[in-house]
């Protein structure tokens, strides 16, 4: 006599909803006279959050969106589809001047140095 075995499907919306954490601290350093005055960089857009900037812009009908791309200094064109492109690119290239990454110092110090011997042998 064969005995059934029940299967159990897994929730995908489980996984989907999962996120994976890298433990780094993430720590950005200022990279103009603004951001070190405090400017955070979330007033000429609105956030920083990618997200909820895509959502603004979908949002807006066509008018608004030509405004918002001359205050946001991009020339604005008749195109919704290129436009929506340019704006979301600038966006991105504003985020990311404000989120520079700290360089850490990387030290010669402790390097063995019979492996600084073997590095500077072809000066």
């Amino acid at each position: 006599m064969a005995v059934k075995r029940k299967t159990s499907k897994k929730s995908s919306k489980s996984i989907k909803n999962l996120s994976q954490a890298h433990g780094k601290e993430e720590k950005f350093e200022p990279t103009t006279l603004e951001q070190i005055w405090g400017d955070d960089g979330s007033t000429a857009y609105g956030t920083l959050n990618e997200n909820a900037y895509t959502k603004q812009v979908d949002d807006m009908n066509m008018s608004d969106l030509q405004a918002h791309a001359s205050t946001v200094g991009i020339i604005p064109i008749d195109n919704r589809s290129t436009l929506r492109e340019r704006l979301l690119r600038e966006f991105r290239k504003h985020v990311s001047s404000y989120k520079k990454p700290v360089q850490e110092s990387s030290s010669a110090a402790h390097i063995d140095p019979k492996v600084m011997k073997i590095l500077s042998e072809g000066r």
